[in-house]
């Protein structure tokens, strides 16, 4: 009875989750000529609270929403649409998936040490989950679309000299903040729910 119940919390808590991630991804915070998503704060969450596959499912819901969004509602992902529909859903999908993915497995790693080891695993966790989809979107994103017309355009723009400095220049302050904030955010959210409910994990 009780796993019983224990499993429909976590539906319920992924579900509510996997909204969240769908409704903040259309929202982000503009502030200072910076636009700020939190999305992978709900991510960072389920990846560590329930695992790699809660933190796989979240990341895919980031990624196919990202994904939707270059049919009209983002112009920079319209532009990478318009090159490759199947480049952009790679840079768009499994990047979102393995940031959670991996989230989830380190979470899981560290699970089963004491008090003090668990408090560091939502630190670390709530700060990966934005660094690793930071990385692996941009680095997806060179990878594929770096000889392309629109990265090329923001090359001539930074005038970067090599994709490195590209990166740099592309991601720059707002992805510094982003992860920051993330961290900020997913870190007592997470902390807060595990303790909330802990009997159910």
């Amino acid at each position: 009875m009780q796993i019983s119940k224990n499993k429909t919390v976590k539906l319920n808590i992924l579900a509510v989750l996997s909204a969240i991630v769908a409704v903040i991804s259309f929202i982000p915070l503009k502030t200072m000529g910076l636009e700020i998503t939190f999305s992978m704060v709900p991510i960072a969450v389920g990846a560590i609270l329930y695992g790699p596959m809660a933190g796989a499912i979240l990341g895919g819901v980031f990624g196919v929403v990202s994904f939707l969004q270059c049919f009209g509602y983002s112009s920079f992902g319209a532009m990478l649409l318009g090159e490759s529909a199947f480049y952009t859903f790679l840079v768009c999908v499994p990047t979102r998936i393995l940031a959670g993915l991996i989230t989830g497995v380190v979470s899981s790693a560290m699970c089963k040490g004491n008090k003090a080891v668990n408090e560091l695993r939502f630190v670390v966790c709530s700060f990966i989950a934005p660094l690793l989809n930071t990385v692996f979107f941009m680095s997806t994103l060179v990878a594929l679309f770096y000889n392309g017309e629109t990265i090329q355009y923001f090359v001539n723009l930074l005038g970067a000299a090599n994709p490195f400095i590209f990166i740099i220049l592309f991601v720059g302050v707002n992805g510094l903040v982003e992860i920051i904030a993330g961290f900020v955010v997913a870190y007592p959210i997470t902390r807060g729910v595990y303790h909330g409910l802990r009997n159910y994990f």
